[in-house]
């Protein structure tokens, strides 16, 4: 088969690969259809996540159609179409009966990372039973993809974290496609403002389609005063970082008002300074999470019920084949308009 294969901080390349097997009993082999790039995949490039090695098949997203299954699958069946999560979960560890499935203790976040992931014709999953989802009839498999990672993602590490509420003045710091899915699912708690800040007037626009009720763009305004003017001067309730530098969550410390909760969803490569002589005092909470996708089931509810809209996020469609080109549209997102990008297995 062909993936997209990692070897080193700032390579990637389009090859042949041997096509997965069944290791274990608990595992499926699954037919790509649908799969797309995230921002995660970027910082790894960058070298980021040291754990992922040379030779990784990268892609953590994505939805396909089972090919082969263990003997010990009991949910799923040759020809089910199914939604990929981006956590694999055993469902019997101490961490899987806590519910936090990111820390499972024989999987985690590993697709992609510590295994070969979903950037490839075919993949496998292991523990298939906690980690897949059946996809119903005439569901839209596009945006579904939203579904593996972004959107529990956002509303899990953004927006529960968070603790949005009712009448919350909100800033979203970051409006890339992880930061508006924290817009778009914050919406479920009505809050009265959503600030959206970000260097890209395009991305911001969009923002405001989405709901964003104000918009900054801290390239040429300063966002710390431009949130206090906007909040008489007491900061905003929740401040969500979704961009993963120093630069955004300290201006995520900045903008917090009092009792507030600061919840990081960015993906963080380098030391971030903590103003814990500004903060101390303030009753602040901060919040860190890797998606754990215990919400996966209620937002595929709201998406197949047309409540949520997750493919209003998809900006670009590519052949799989052309996964190197969409690296660099994606890459480009200021000069591409590029929010997500969905690869076509055909």
């Amino acid at each position: 088969m062909k993936a997209l294969v990692y070897h080193g901080a700032g390579k990637k390349s389009w090859e042949e690969k041997p096509k997965p097997v069944i290791l274990e009993q608990t595992d499926t082999i699954i037919k790509i259809i649908k799969t797309t790039i995230c921002g995660t995949d970027l910082h790894i490039l960058k070298g980021d996540v040291p754990e992922v090695t040379k030779g990784r098949i990268l892609g953590h997203e994505g939805v396909g159609i089972i090919e082969e299954v263990g003997s010990a699958i009991t949910e799923f069946k040759q020809g089910d179409h199914v939604l990929i999560s981006c956590i694999t979960s055993c469902g019997k560890c101490e961490y899987c009966k806590k519910g936090m499935y990111s820390h499972c203790e024989k999987g985690g976040w590993i697709l992609g990372h510590l295994i070969d992931g979903t950037q490839a014709e075919y993949v496998r999953i292991p523990f298939a039973d906690n980690s897949l989802y059946h996809i119903p009839e005439n569901a839209d498999e596009e945006a579904l993809v939203m579904l593996s990672d972004i959107l529990p993602t956002a509303f899990e590490c953004g927006v529960l974290n968070g603790q949005v509420k009712p009448g919350d003045t909100v800033a979203i710091v970051g409006a890339g496609p992880i930061g508006l899915a924290v817009l778009i699912t914050a919406q479920f708690y009505t809050p009265a403002k959503i600030i959206m800040i970000d260097i890209d007037d395009n991305r911001l626009n969009v923002a405001k389609t989405f709901g964003a009720t104000q918009t900054i763009n801290s390239s040429n305004e300063n966002a710390f005063e431009k949130v206090m003017n906007l909040t008489d001067k007491r900061g905003v309730d929740v401040a969500i970082e979704a961009v993963g530098v120093p630069a955004t969550f300290e201006l995520c410390e900045s903008i917090i008002a009092s009792g507030g909760h600061i919840a990081n969803v960015g993906v963080h490569g380098k030391s971030v300074s903590l103003h814990l002589e500004t903060l101390w005092s303030k009753n602040i909470t901060i919040t860190t999470r890797l998606v754990d996708t215990v919400t996966t089931s209620m937002l595929l509810k709201t998406v197949t019920s047309k409540k949520l809209d997750p493919a209003k996020l998809i900006t670009h469609r590519f052949a799989l084949k052309d996964v190197e080109h969409a690296y660099d549209v994606f890459q480009n997102a200021a000069t591409e308009k590029t929010l997500k990008v969905i690869l076509i297995n055909e």
